[in-house]
């Protein structure tokens, strides 16, 4: 019936000259030889089309059949495979290229999400070849093209090991592979425009489409994928498809260095439609960095002639942007790259102006970020071991306004407290032979020392709360008091000594002499709670509030227990302090 309903309108059809056919000789095409393709009759379909009479026909009207012919492609049943197969190639050489672009871009978009891999390896040969059809004029229609194709395998899940890259079982290995194949003539047309006029204009268009290409290919999928090194995995598509993606950036006239520091040398006009930021973006770029640092990516045509230092202030802006997201993969390359790119630093060497620049002061505060609220443990262990070497590589002036800086802005116990460790170790560097400096030695440390020891609301601070800052701070102060004798004080500290005992001293010890009260007499009256409920039958619960957030209730054990670990952590800030006072006692009573 149905075959009979297509010979019919192809009959009729044929009687019709040029292009008059109607909307009603369209639809009666397309439904017959859906119904047709459907029932199996491909190559009675295939006979048809290829008739030279009906020739105008297929031209103006076959390319409606690309959906169902594409659906049954996808199925694989093979006995009309064969004959799909030649009506595709058929029409891909007969329609129009406009038409057949459209309809092939509109199956890839319609791919359902299980499909996806298999309609974009099916139609990448038919794309291409319907896009070289264009001729001189290709140049938006490749960039639809590409977009359209990109946005699809952006979709796929990303492998996260190797045994998963290996088994490519969503094909996104397979599908960046075969893109690669697809761009190439593409490619290669442009760099025979850069061979043949020494250099290609920035605002060719099939260039610019390449590089908008590359561009989103580095952001998705290639910022979401942790390559696998060659020796954990010999052969990998994605790292190829990471290595091909420079090469071609390269090859279309990008420097890759240029690239790299386009955010620290002068930014210059662009010219085209396309404003720099759309052009390059950030994104891309971080991912185009961590290519080139860490997994060592295209070096042999990256020249080694940077200095280290200028490589980390390149790098400073792709690692605050990875450093800001939440997604663990792209911390975890944040956290890599500022690794590698400091450790190519020399220890002393970063200068106090670096931290006048932007990134320079928000790339610890993200990095504080993560290691105080990130919920994986190896990435807080990472990011405390890479704020540490950051601070190894700044000179002795940039450490000293690293560390105020810092202590003006964590709002972090923890943190302050690890700073201040790094103070005392500073400290201790200085007073050695022959390593004096202004900073660490007498009136700068000074200013500095104010910001350390302090008790942001007085006798009132939540001593718990605060327990790593403080801790670290009686640790320094009775370092100083010891090494520094009072009669050499070079670092100021006799000097500054009565300051600390009204400033510091007894605010700290009013605030830890009324919160030890306050918990010992609420243990106390838990373990009276506890004999008087014991001798009850139900089960007792309590509910203990800290900084008036209630939390989970508690049996009268529990409570005890909480209440006698923060009474122990007063003992141990006063026996540092108790410590302190009989120094100070000792040298200001008079020889007798």
């Amino acid at each position: 019936m149905a075959l009979e309903q297509l010979c019919d309108v192809v009959q009729r059809c044929q009687a019709i000259k040029d292009e008059g056919f109607s909307p009603e000789d369209y639809d009666l095409f397309f439904t017959a030889g859906r119904t047709c393709l459907e029932q199996g009759n491909s190559a009675q379909v295939l006979s048809i089309l290829v008739d030279e009479k009906n020739k105008n026909i297929v031209r103006c009207m076959g390319w409606n059949l690309l959906g169902p012919l594409v659906q049954i492609l996808l199925k694989k049943e093979d006995k009309n495979l064969p004959h799909c197969h030649a009506i595709l190639s058929h029409l891909l050489e007969v329609c129009s290229p406009k038409e057949l672009l459209v309809g092939l871009l509109e199956q890839v978009e319609e791919a359902d999400t299980g499909s996806i891999a298999e309609t974009v390896t099916l139609l990448l040969k038919p794309l291409q070849t319907v896009l070289l059809r264009l001729g001189m004029k290709k140049a938006s229609s490749v960039g639809m093209a590409l977009s359209t194709l990109l946005s699809q395998v952006a979709r796929l899940p990303v492998p996260v090991t190797k045994e998963q890259e290996e088994d490519d079982v969503f094909g996104l290995c397979h599908c960046c592979t075969a893109l690669l194949q697809f761009v190439k003539p593409f490619v290669e047309e442009v760099k025979e425009g850069v061979k043949d006029n020494n250099r290609i204009s920035k605002d060719n268009e099939l260039r610019v489409e390449l590089l908008k290409f590359c561009m989103k290919s580095l952001s998705k999928p290639l910022l979401e994928v942790q390559l696998k090194d060659p020796d954990t995995l010999l052969k990998s598509p994605l790292r190829d498809f990471a290595t091909e993606i420079l090469i071609i950036l390269s090859s279309i006239g990008e420097s890759l260095p240029d690239l790299l520091s386009r955010n620290v040398l002068k930014r210059r006009e662009v010219p085209g439609f396309l404003e720099e930021e759309v052009r390059y973006p950030k994104e891309s770029l971080a991912c185009l960095s961590h290519l080139l640092f860490v997994d060592h990516i295209a070096v042999d045509i990256f020249p080694a002639v940077l200095s280290p230092i200028f490589v980390l202030q390149c790098n400073m802006e792709y690692i605050e942007l990875l450093l800001s997201r939440t997604e663990e993969s792209h911390l975890l390359k944040g956290l890599v790259l500022y690794e590698k790119s400091l450790i190519r630093v020399e220890d002393n060497s970063l200068p106090v102006d670096l931290l006048e620049l932007k990134t320079f002061f928000s790339v610890p505060q993200n990095l504080v970020k993560v290691m105080t609220l990130c919920p994986d443990q190896t990435l807080r262990t990472k990011g405390l071991k890479v704020f540490q070497l950051s601070i190894d590589k700044f000179n002795t002036e940039a450490k000293y306004k690293f560390f105020k800086g810092m202590l003006k802005t964590s709002h972090h116990a923890g943190v302050e407290g690890y700073i201040i460790k790094n103070i005392k170790n500073q400290i201790d560097f200085s007073l050695k032979p022959c390593n004096g400096n202004d900073w660490f030695l007498g009136k700068h440390l000074l200013p500095l020392l104010r910001l350390v020891l302090c008790l942001p609301h007085g006798p009132e601070t939540d001593l718990l709360q605060n327990l790593d800052r403080i801790m670290e701070s009686l640790n320094l102060l009775r370092y100083m008091l010891i090494r520094d004798k009072e009669w050499e004080n070079e670092t100021g500290i006799w000097t500054e000594l009565y300051k600390i005992e009204d400033n510091y001293l007894k605010p700290l010890r009013t605030g830890l002499n009324m919160s030890k009260a306050h918990y010992e007499a609420e243990l106390k009256s838990a373990k009276e709670n506890k004999k008087i409920s014991s001798k009850d039958s139900k089960a007792s619960v309590c509910t203990v509030t800290v900084d008036n957030e209630k939390l989970p209730n508690m049996t009268p054990e529990m409570q005890i227990q909480v209440l006698q670990s923060a009474v122990f952590t007063f003992d141990l800030i006063e026996s540092v302090l108790t410590r302190i006072e009989e120094i100070i006692e000792t040298k200001e009573r008079p020889l007798s």
